[in-house]
């Protein structure tokens, strides 16, 4: 036994020895297989504030999120990505009363091994205080005026108090709870959802509180006073329009107008409409956009601007007109080459205002076939129409395309050649 002893103390360095190398060799294996990755988390942690006493509440302006760098082997990288393992940074507030503390933040990773090599920030402050909150009375404060003419009753408000909660400090500043109402020249009833805001002695909204109801329901009665009325404008019209033209729509701004007499009656005795001055609408072709002058009876006067913008629409009466047989002219065919078409004629269907189709010229009217550039060979191609007027728009062809045989030998720096077109006949007929 002693012998024993001896010899496995005298060996006991080489087995040592040979452990660690053991060790060694393992972990360089391992270490190979799954290698140790130092890399910043790719997405922010946020703060968790636990163990806060109800009845505080942290005002500090205090850090919500960390960034975390971490060392681990890549499987536990692979992991900690794509399982989504948590993460969490944790502020502790447990037993904390109310005043400014300086506190660590905790790092608890849901997943081993894994190293944390820094975070940021390391600490927070936050600063605790007693919530608090206190009943107010409502103040309503108007602002504006009613239409001219309309006056308004007492306001109706639905609540008469609210309760403005939050830090105690915060609470302390409110001395007063507006609600705001802008009459905006209101000529109805009024019946509006306002926002409560929280304000100090200085009339600042304080920010950090919460108000019980935070809107109120402000209800206000418009009536028009004695002598005021809102009648309708109606436009009057004379005259005939050029023809050919026809009026597509009037309007007038505003279209109501507040009327004023120092006897009532005369305002009652209206119809429930005023009239303008004419309109003398005779030969007109073109829109019209003027400022009329109010027909008032004598004693009645218009509240505001005198006149009215009255606005006049006035088109064409759009028609038709069909070209029958009208010969296709050819256009830049080079010298040396023949082309026949085939048809030769095609009906023409136009259309635009009457009186432009009655002065069109039919003569003035070109089928054309350009055939420029083209070699010998068969082609279809859509004839274009040249019309003197703009106006004229073409509707359709028929046929809608030709036929194009080309022949020859084409002779270089020569003329192209241009046929010309003979007259056609039309019928000119109304659009319906």
């Amino acid at each position: 036994m002693l012998k024993l002893l001896r010899s496995l103390s005298r060996n006991l360095p080489k087995l040592a020895l040979s452990f660690i190398l053991a060790v060694a060799v393992w972990i360089s294996s391992v270490t190979e297989a799954d290698p140790i990755q130092e890399r910043l988390y790719p997405q922010p942690v946020p703060i968790e504030f636990i163990g806060q006493d109800p009845a505080l509440i942290n005002v500090a302006d205090a850090p919500d999120q960390i960034s975390l760098t971490l060392n681990a082997p890549q499987s536990i990288w692979n992991r900690l990505l794509v399982e989504q393992v948590p993460i969490r940074a944790v502020v502790d507030l447990s037993g904390l009363t109310s005043g400014q503390h300086i506190l660590p933040v905790q790092i608890q990773i849901g997943i081993r091994p894994v190293e944390v090599v820094s975070y940021t920030p390391n600490n927070v402050t936050v600063v605790l205080e007693p919530l608090a909150s206190r009943s107010m009375s409502i103040q309503l404060v108007q602002q504006g005026e009613p239409a001219v003419g309309f006056q308004a009753e007492s306001p109706q408000i639905s609540e008469k108090t609210a309760v403005v909660s939050g830090p105690e400090s915060l609470v302390k500043k409110v001395q007063e709870v507006r609600a705001l109402l802008n009459y905006n020249r209101a000529s109805e009833n009024i019946d509006r959802v306002v926002n409560l805001q929280a304000l100090d002695a200085s009339g600042g909204i304080v920010e950090g509180v919460s108000i019980t109801p935070d809107r109120v329901n402000v209800s206000v009665q418009i009536t028009q006073r004695g002598g005021y009325r809102n009648v309708v404008v109606k436009v009057v019209l004379n005259g005939q329009i050029g023809a050919g033209y026809r009026v597509t729509n009037i309007s007038v701004f505003p279209p109501a107008v507040t009327v004023f007499s120092s006897d009532p009656q005369l305002v009652s005795n209206l119809p429930g409409y005023v009239e303008t001055t004419p309109l003398d609408l005779t030969g007109a072709k073109d829109d019209l956009d003027v400022r009329l002058p109010l027909n008032l009876p004598p004693g009645v006067l218009v509240v505001g601007e005198q006149t009215v913008a009255v606005q006049v629409g006035i088109a064409t009466i759009e028609g038709s007109l069909t070209l029958n047989s009208m010969k296709v002219e050819v256009i830049g065919l080079e010298e040396g080459l023949k082309a026949e078409i085939s048809p030769e004629e095609v009906d023409v269907f136009l259309s635009g205002p009457i009186p432009v189709l009655d002065a069109l010229n039919p003569q003035n009217v070109r089928i054309i076939l350009d055939l420029t550039g083209l070699s010998p060979g068969t082609y279809q191609r859509v004839p274009e129409v040249q019309a003197e007027n703009p106006d004229v728009v073409t509707e359709s062809i028929i046929p809608g395309s030709v036929e194009v045989v080309i022949t020859g030998t084409p002779r270089k720096g020569k003329t192209p050649t241009i046929t010309p077109s003979p007259q056609p006949s039309s019928t000119i007929s109304p659009v319906p």
